[in-house]
């Protein structure tokens, strides 16, 4: 196996769990426009609260698909081209609302990231 596949694909499904569960009622200085939290941004972007759900559900579940991918190699390609889509659409919200480039940094080396091990797969 690819130490270095392995270790991209743990650190993308960590990043996601960190946005997404640990820090989902958090500010940070990476949110979409003045939103404190995941659910004030989505609103930002003129997204409604089902999509929100829908988004958030999708990406931890790929995020715990990647980590079943270290296991199940044929599942980390699908799932990270997957997310690397998400993580264009992240950074178009960034983009749609005039963000300053900062704050889309996360998003931006998710996608890298997401696209290198789709790459790798």
């Amino acid at each position: 196996m690819n130490i270095l596949l392995i270790l991209l694909q743990i650190i993308i499904a960590l990043g996601i769990f960190n946005v997404w569960i640990l820090r989902f009622n958090k500010k940070t200085k990476y949110r979409g426009g003045r939103a404190k939290n995941v659910a004030e941004e989505f609103t930002a972007y003129g997204l409604p609260f089902w999509f929100m759900v829908l988004i958030g559900s999708l990406k931890v579940s790929l995020a715990v698909l990647l980590i079943v991918g270290v296991w199940y190699p044929f599942l980390t390609q699908p799932v990270a081209v997957l997310l690397a889509v998400l993580m264009l659409g992240a950074i178009s919200m960034h983009s749609k609302i005039k963000d300053p480039i900062h704050r889309a940094v996360p998003a931006i080396i998710m996608f890298l990231l997401s696209a290198t091990v789709a790459f790798l797969a």
